[in-house]
């Protein structure tokens, strides 16, 4: 069975099983979404969720977030980590976007990354659940799993990225990227996987001749 087979395999299984996976960050804005995921870097989306209630109501909307104080804002956002290296990107971020974009998120991939604090997760997160614009995002539960699945053998998450674009229609890629963490959280565990109760382990590499 082909890498490509095996996916469609996987993804037919994990329609059925994680067919509500969404992004877990709650926003309502793509500035939202983009300020949550600059947030979740070394944090849990759970607390980022916590912070962004009472955040979104004091800046509502990217001008406010470019004119923050940078001081306030780390308080603000204290309890995510990092966060005078997070108030700094978002208060950078927020002043490209109203100076260079006319106050609106870009929808592209290069202008995103051109901004303060994203990377390709980030713009992949805000690309494909902000603007239906599908991309893979590899954080620590795609890479993991893509490994174990046999999808690739690399670590570096660019590298995953490549492999998994070989098999990964470009229409799915969003979607079963949330199913992988989705996945990761409930069954594929870091150090003791499920295997046992795996709906996919008659398809995983790592599961094969397992009893």
């Amino acid at each position: 069975m082909t890498k490509k087979d095996r996916f469609l395999k996987i993804k037919e299984i994990f329609d059925t099983v994680y067919h509500d996976a969404i992004c877990s960050l709650n926003y309502r804005k793509p500035h939202e979404l983009l300020i949550s995921t600059i947030l979740a870097a070394q944090c849990t989306d759970k607390r980022v969720n916590q912070v962004t209630v009472s955040l979104y109501k004091k800046y509502p909307d990217i001008e406010a977030f470019a004119k923050a104080d940078y001081n306030e804002l780390c308080e603000d956002i204290k309890s995510t980590g990092f966060f005078r290296n997070k108030a700094k990107n978002i208060i950078l971020c927020a002043q490209k976007i109203v100076d260079e974009f006319d106050g609106k998120v870009p929808e592209d991939f290069d202008s995103l990354t051109s901004l303060a604090g994203v990377g390709r997760k980030t713009a992949g997160v805000v690309l494909g659940d902000a603007f239906n614009n599908p991309h893979l995002v590899i954080d620590t539960h795609a890479k993991r799993l893509a490994k174990r699945m046999g999808f690739t053998k690399f670590d570096d998450p660019y590298k995953v990225e490549l492999d998994l674009a070989k098999i990964v229609p470009k229409k799915d890629r969003s979607q079963f990227c949330h199913q992988l963490v989705f996945h990761g959280r409930a069954i594929c565990d870091s150090r003791k996987p499920k295997c046992d109760v795996c709906p996919i382990a008659h398809l995983c590499p790592k599961n094969i001749g397992k009893k």
